[in-house]
């Protein structure tokens, strides 16, 4: 297979590190290209990281960060509870790349036509993981979206045939794992690096078919590249994440 499938993290309105992660990947028209959604928000170009995934036809999955701004702004009237929670959680920040009060109608538009999920055969694509407890029919944005440590903490593998990519989570919240380590779980990757975190934030594009991992980091655009074995750390299933960022609460 000579053509690469690519999967990248979490970019938060990072345009600029985008930009320098592709220029060294340099991918061709063959490659399969997959986004793991929160293209939004916290950092200071989301208009330009939606316009460049949606112009170029990527493939792009929804993450939560899309999906607040979908409640707030989506339907014909404004929510303005929702829009007060999205804006203090890196909406603002938004709004401020567009250089207007609200996001273009047709970013929106295409927002909400995102799936929440790519199924490859070997591999699976979801924002945030899975319910271990609901088959994958009993299951919607707000599992696919927003889980974390009913997901992060299970003991056994949710497909025995595919691997779960993940994003949502950034790495090091995890105890043990460093700043651009990939996270190992049962049947999971997870590869949100932080790209918008002060801890030397790296952005992640992993390349399923040969195994290798591409990084840069969005303060100085440095960029790297190793296999993947050389930077997936294991999870301890025991340890809760130290992430607190709006949880959501889930219920069946």
């Amino acid at each position: 297979m000579n053509n690469k499938r690519l999967v990248i993290g979490d970019v938060h309105g990072h345009y600029d590190a985008l930009s320098a992660l592709f220029e060294k990947i340099a991918p061709d028209k063959d490659d399969d290209i997959y986004f793991l959604g929160d293209l939004i928000d916290r950092g200071p170009q989301s208009a330009q990281v939606v316009e460049f995934v949606k112009n170029n036809n990527y493939n792009c999955i929804q993450g939560n960060h899309e999906i607040m701004l979908i409640d707030a702004l989506g339907e014909e009237r404004i929510n303005h509870k929702k829009l007060q929670g999205w804006l203090q959680n890196g909406g603002s920040a938004t709004v401020m790349s567009y250089g207007q009060k609200m996001p273009y109608i047709e970013h929106i538009e295409w927002m909400k036509n995102l799936p929440l999920y790519y199924d490859l055969g070997d591999y699976w694509l979801v924002h945030a993981g899975v319910d271990p407890q609901l088959t994958i029919e009993q299951q919607c944005s707000d599992q696919f979206c927003w889980i974390r440590t009913e997901f992060h903490q299970s003991n056994q593998p949710y497909f025995q045939d595919k691997i779960i990519i993940i994003g949502h989570t950034i790495t090091f919240t995890f105890k043990g794992i460093k700043p651009g380590q990939l996270a190992k779980g049962e049947g999971w990757i997870g590869i949100d690096t932080g790209v918008y975190h002060h801890e030397q934030g790296w952005l992640t594009a992993l390349e399923l078919n040969e195994s290798m991992v591409y990084q840069v980091d969005s303060f100085g655009n440095n960029f790297r590249q190793f296999s993947l074995n050389q930077n997936l750390t294991p999870v301890n299933t025991n340890t809760p994440t130290l992430f607190r960022f709006h949880q959501k609460v889930l219920s069946r």
